[in-house]
């Protein structure tokens, strides 16, 4: 089991998705039709080969990068444009939160990703991690149990910090609005 899903429970799920009218659900009913194998079975066809890209193909990184990048931002959308509920925003709110912690780290680390075995299939299991709807959501476990705790500690001096930057951004703009003028 997987923060409460079983495999049975995973493919169930897999299944209702394929069997949605919808963009990927019609794409898998034409698949279907057409080379006679079960939906569910080019789901998991498809998945071994995007495995199988982000663990060795050309272009990897940017798989990777879209796959955690193009549903959050069309989740985020769409609650953004739902009014009645916050759960939604929220979840999406912590997991951009997280991404960007991420990302800042990655940038960092940029020289180790070239050693490390695997390293956009696992930066992609661990993004599909953070945006997982499970109860052990990554994006919700590492933001209580890391950031927001190092956020609470530190927040008057990063307040402090943005505020300074703030203001120096602002004066560098003031003068160059005003040699802009003169010239």
């Amino acid at each position: 089991m997987a923060g409460g899903l079983s495999i049975g429970a995973m493919q169930d799920k897999l299944i209702k998705i394929l069997n949605q009218p919808g963009p990927v659900g019609d794409a898998f009913t034409v698949a279907e039709k057409k080379t006679g194998v079960q939906k569910v079975y080019i789901a998991y066809g498809a998945l071994v080969v995007i495995a199988l890209w982000l663990a060795f193909g050309y272009g990897a990184q940017l798989l990777a990068n879209l796959i955690g990048f193009a549903y959050p931002a069309y989740c985020s959308m769409k609650a953004l444009e739902t009014k009645t509920t916050v759960a939604d925003d929220r979840k999406w709110l912590t997991y951009w939160v997280v991404f960007a912690v991420f990302s800042i780290a990655e940038f960092f680390a940029d020289i180790l990703v070239g050693w490390v075995p695997f390293y956009w299939l696992s930066k992609c299991v661990f993004l599909m991690w953070c945006m997982a709807p499970i109860s052990a959501n990554g994006s919700e476990i590492i933001y209580t149990r890391i950031i927001r705790p190092y956020f609470l500690k530190n927040q008057t001096a990063i307040d402090k910090l943005v505020d300074k930057t703030a203001s120096k951004a602002s004066d560098l703009l003031g003068s160059v609005t005003d040699q802009l003028k003169a010239d």
